[in-house]
């Protein structure tokens, strides 16, 4: 886990970057200005990189960088500018300032996470101390007797500066230096480097005898303390690095009680599905996540060259497929006579939409917040997202291999959208996912008689229901409709059994997380509700163990791909 540092005004800027380095389980802060970045460094040395972009409100990023620069202790901390303003001579200012990378927004999550590793290799923070075991053995210390002495030398430097006042207030310069001399002994014989660098500029201050400047520059002693507090303490969270969750998590108890208590009392459903339905229909989109929206923004409001992008983004998020599909759709009815085909692929409803419509369609999303989908041990954003681009990877995998190409497009939509339920509840009762999720683990039951027993209906259901009030291809509806059920669908049966099967099988290789637990004493696939529908599409001598092989290699495949891609964090 690391620290971050974010030095920028934008909000969307600051979402972006949040939902991606949660994805990391890295802790983050942002600040608007150069002058609250540079304060809030010194109160907190546990920063491990600070990321700037350079336009800011008042005081340059530019002049932050050289500010850190040109101090003996932060000229160590690395340094990325990520910003949206890249001319050749501020890049070259910047370079010639020996920042670790300078980045052109939009951000990347592959570079962001590359930046981090390198800030990380080597803590700026390790480099103001000896190396404590090598350090050790050549002084004749213990551990536990070298941070004994490093805890001494926190006490005399908070002492120090009630004497320092004291002297600078009778303007003595001797006792000051003198006490200077001794610290510094005292911080060398410990080998803390950085201690000393702090102490050295206060003795060339009391050297010159400039007073005011002396006392200004006594907060060096306690941004010495804090080094060594940090030193001492690494895995110690500081309080400004807390997430919101933990900081208001007295006052979301209330909401979590009515929900986590609801089967003990007596309350289920604790919605009904009439209501849910209405609350459905009175949507102004589909809920996307909070920072994968800002991702979007960010792209779709940077006057792309190419929609490649922004279409790679959208065929790779549930939410933003659905909501691309519902607003090209829409427009293709409005253009067009009633009886025309629905749009499938997402990368088509980008094209149609346009650079323009993109862009406001940015600015219009319905959000949520990543952290509602936190149910731990295995319920999580990541999770969900890897269980639903696998199943759309599968689905389309399938129709390949079972050479039925015209489903190809249907199937990975379908596969992508599936579960979108999920993004529905979390938007109209972001606590409901959660304690559905635990009651379901807890008492080994299906998750969908759980959401049964809490919401009257499921998430799939309530997926369908969005998809034919909103717009979405009726196949897809279909899709969520039948999916648990694909012998008993009514149309598409086929595209319902591809998707179910994939669902199954990403599922029993545990790629990802849905919220039920993997079946590893699964039906044999030839006796599966799926094969029975998919079966006749096939020939005679249909070698189906060697489809299963196929299948499940293309799913380790798949594991070590995605979890490639989602870096730093780990994936049940």
């Amino acid at each position: 886990m690391a620290y971050i540092l974010l030095v920028d005004p934008d909000e969307v800027a600051k979402r972006a970057m949040k939902g991606i380095l949660a994805r990391g389980k890295h802790r983050f802060v942002a600040v608007d200005t150069a002058l609250e970045a540079w304060e809030f460094i010194r109160r907190n040395v546990k920063v491990d990189l600070v990321l700037v972009e350079l336009k800011l409100k008042g005081d340059s990023g530019l002049s932050l960088i050289q500010r850190l620069k040109s101090d003996c202790c932060l000229n160590l901390l690395p340094v990325v500018v990520y910003t949206a303003y890249g001319d050749k001579d501020t890049v070259k200012k910047t370079l010639d300032l020996h920042v670790q990378n300078f980045l052109v927004k939009p951000y990347h999550d592959d570079a962001i996470f590359t930046e981090i590793a390198k800030a990380t290799e080597n803590p700026w923070r390790l480099q103001h101390f000896e190396e404590e075991k090598t350090f050790c053995q050549m002084m004749g210390f213990t551990i536990a007797g070298l941070h004994k002495m490093l805890e001494s030398l926190r006490t005399a430097l908070g002492g120090a500066q009630v004497s320092f006042k004291k002297s600078a207030g009778i303007q003595a310069a001797q006792p000051i230096i003198d006490e200077l001399e001794s610290l510094s002994a005292q911080a060398e014989e410990v080998g803390a480097w950085g201690v000393v660098a702090c102490l050295k500029i206060l003795n060339d201050k009391a050297q010159f005898i400039n007073w005011p400047d002396f006392e200004q520059s006594l907060e060096l002693l306690e941004f010495a303390d804090h080094l060594i507090f940090r030193h001492l303490n690494p895995s110690l969270t500081p309080d400004a690095f807390l997430t919101s969750e933990e900081i208001n998590s007295e006052s979301e108890a209330r909401d979590r009680a009515r929900w986590s208590g609801a089967v003990e009392g007596n309350r289920c459903p604790v919605v009904s599905w009439p209501q849910l339905q209405r609350e459905i229909e009175a949507l102004a989109g589909c809920p996307v996540i909070d920072s994968v929206a800002a991702s979007f923004q960010m792209a779709a409001n940077g006057h792309p060259t190419s929609l490649n992008p922004l279409m790679d983004l959208v065929e790779k998020d549930p939410g933003l497929t659905a909501q691309m599909l519902i607003a090209s759709n829409k427009i293709k009815k409005q253009k067009a006579e009633e009886g025309t085909s629905y749009i499938e692929d997402p990368r088509m409803a980008v094209g149609l939409l346009g650079e323009v419509r993109l862009a406001a369609q940015g600015r219009s999303l319905v959000t949520v917040e990543e952290r509602m989908m936190a149910a731990p041990p295995f319920s999580s954003w990541p999770n969900f997202w890897m269980f639903q681009l696998g199943t759309a990877r599968l689905a389309r995998y399938t129709c390949l291999y079972l050479e039925i190409a015209n489903l190809e497009a249907a199937a990975y939509t379908a596969g992508l959208l599936h579960d979108l339920g999920k993004l529905l509840l979390i938007r109209l009762h972001p606590f409901a996912f959660q304690a559905i999720q635990d009651y379901a683990l807890q008492h080994s039951m299906k998750l969908s008689a759980a959401e049964r027993l809490f919401l009257g209906t499921t998430t799939h259901e309530m997926a369908a229901h969005f998809a034919e009030q909103h717009g979405l291809p009726p196949c897809i509806a279909n899709v969520m409709r039948w999916m648990d059920n694909p012998e008993q669908a009514t149309a598409d049966v086929e595209l319902v059994a591809i998707v179910s099967l994939a669902r199954d099988l990403c599922r029993h290789n545990h790629l990802g997380f849905c919220g039920d637990t993997p079946k590893d004493e699964a039906v044999p696939l030839q006796d599966s509700p799926e094969w029975q529908v998919l079966r006749s599409r096939v020939f005679l001598n249909f070698d189906l163990k060697k489809f299963e092989a196929q299948v499940q290699n293309e799913c380790h495949q798949l594991k070590r791909e995605l979890q490639g891609r989602l870096a730093n964090y780990t994936v049940a």
